[in-house]
């Protein structure tokens, strides 16, 4: 914990308020590097991230993101605009099959990835999930109920959510192949 420490004594406040929060709960990093520090299958997520840069955000009210979190999740890409609308800091990784959320504190982490999964279920639409956020944050910051902050509402995916898309390039290198075979042979004559 030396070392952590050593690394972030010079972080902007909000960093180094989510870099301790994430410790107390989770304990020491796995990796620690002077710009972020890094935690694997902790909790419910796949990794989290506390960042030395502060990102300004101000939705839903103007705050800095230091704090990422990570699911195994597989986005349809039909969705992907609509998150997009929902948030900025709801990051989709389609190669990777994996989702994340951006902000200052778990629970708006939580809470926003619960918004996802009901914007990809069709639950709810981009605008209908920021005004839910608005009011579980609210519900949050005033010690009242806001489940969707509390905890993941749904069964985080099991097995590849991963999308290596379609290979495309091989119909065109064989006709290429065969228009140089013909250049070399003469066949185009």
């Amino acid at each position: 914990m030396d070392t952590v420490h050593a690394l972030t004594k010079d972080w902007p406040a909000m960093s180094r308020k989510s870099m301790e929060q994430m410790v107390q709960k989770y304990g020491p990093p796995n990796e620690a590097i002077p710009s972020r520090l890094i935690w694997y299958n902790n909790g419910p997520w796949k990794r989290t991230i506390v960042f030395r840069d502060e990102i300004p955000h101000n939705f839903p009210q103007p705050h800095s993101d230091t704090l990422e979190q990570v699911i195994d999740y597989q986005v349809p890409i039909e969705k992907f605009t609509e998150l997009a609308r929902f948030d900025g800091s709801v990051i989709v990784e389609r190669t990777k099959g994996e989702v994340s959320a951006r902000c200052d504190m778990e629970a708006a982490n939580i809470l926003a990835l619960n918004l996802m999964h009901e914007i990809v279920t069709g639950r709810l639409t981009a605008e209908q999930a920021r005004e839910k956020y608005s009011e579980q944050t609210a519900a949050f910051v005033m010690n009242n109920p806001a489940p969707f902050a509390e905890k993941l509402q749904f069964e985080l995916p099991k097995g590849n959510t991963m999308d290596t898309d379609q290979v495309t390039i091989m119909d065109n290198m064989v006709y290429q192949a065969k228009e140089k075979l013909k250049d070399i042979t003469g066949m185009n004559d």
